[in-house]
């Protein structure tokens, strides 16, 4: 008796009380008795310990087992959801709420992580054409969210989507911001070996219909400097205008003489017939070009 009660102090007087709060829970004894352990009897004290102990590991692991049980549910559940709604539904209630949704990023964000949260892998395809219905609506601002939001799940990391990104920031006259995607996604450190003249021909436009003709001069020498020759004369125009707005009169001419052959009435004509052969969706918000590969001026 004399060694358990020397063995008290190193127990802990908290962990003795809450022992005799487990093991009087009856009789609505609470912890706050002082000190009750030294009256009880050493045949009470064992018991009490091993008692405690036991119920509160048996405690915890039924708690915790019920949470894993619950966390299952919800992801049974989750999928249940996913599988019973078929694609087009999906994407179509995704539109009908970007459209309806509050114009802030927070609420576009989380839209789009409760949308994809139901499905067991990236629904990039589907992005893609949500992307495109927001284009046809001019929902230019919008489309910007949903691509960065793409861009931050580290989806759609391709030229592509950069290219989409810059006509949409263009369109929502965002031209500076626009400048900073085309230099570091775009361009990096490639000097713009493989850039295709698709997206050069894009870029050239956002320069070209915001007044930045040193822009565009500058990627048409890096382009020619690589032996790159333009294929429509709508490049060669806007760079012959951002000559003359700079007041180079002589480059202006240079270039107009050295790509003469895309203004001939036999070139264009070629370039009308192999346009004709393949139809292009029209975006919302933009006049084409008869010869331009993309969307021309606002």
């Amino acid at each position: 008796m004399a060694k358990l009660v020397r063995r008290i102090p190193q127990l802990g007087i908290r962990y003795l009380k809450w022992s005799y709060v487990i093991l009087n829970q009856n009789t609505l004894i609470t912890d706050q008795v002082e000190s009750p352990f030294f009256q009880m009897k050493t045949a009470q004290m064992i018991p009490c310990r091993s008692f405690s102990v036991t119920n509160r590991r048996f405690v915890k692991d039924e708690t915790m087992s019920d949470e894993r049980h619950a966390n299952r549910d919800v992801r049974n559940n989750r999928r249940q959801i996913g599988e019973n709604i078929s694609g087009r539904d999906k994407t179509k209630f995704l539109i009908d709420t970007l459209m309806n949704i509050n114009d802030s990023k927070e609420a576009v964000y989380g839209a789009l992580d409760s949308w994809v949260a139901l499905e067991q892998k990236f629904p990039i395809g589907a992005l893609k054409k949500v992307i495109l219905v927001l284009e046809k609506e001019a929902q230019w601002h919008r489309t910007i969210q949903v691509i960065k939001w793409m861009l931050s799940k580290g989806e759609g990391t391709t030229r592509a989507t950069y290219g989409q990104l810059i006509r949409a920031l263009d369109m929502d006259y965002r031209a500076e911001e626009a400048d900073v995607i085309w230099e570091k996604k775009i361009i990096g450190n490639d000097d713009l070996h493989t850039v295709s003249w698709q997206l050069c021909q894009l870029m050239i436009g956002v320069y070209y219909r915001n007044n930045m003709p040193e822009k565009i001069i500058k990627v048409f020498n890096r382009l020619e400097d690589l032996g790159r020759e333009p294929p429509v004369k709508s490049i060669v125009q806007r760079v012959a205008n951002a000559y003359e707005m700079l007041g180079e009169i002589e480059e202006k001419e240079r270039v107009m003489e050295k790509y003469k052959d895309l203004f001939s009435d036999e070139t264009w004509k070629g370039s009308l017939k192999k346009k004709s052969g393949s139809k292009k969706k029209k975006v919302k918000g933009k006049d084409d070009d008869d010869d331009e590969f993309v969307p021309g001026p606002r």
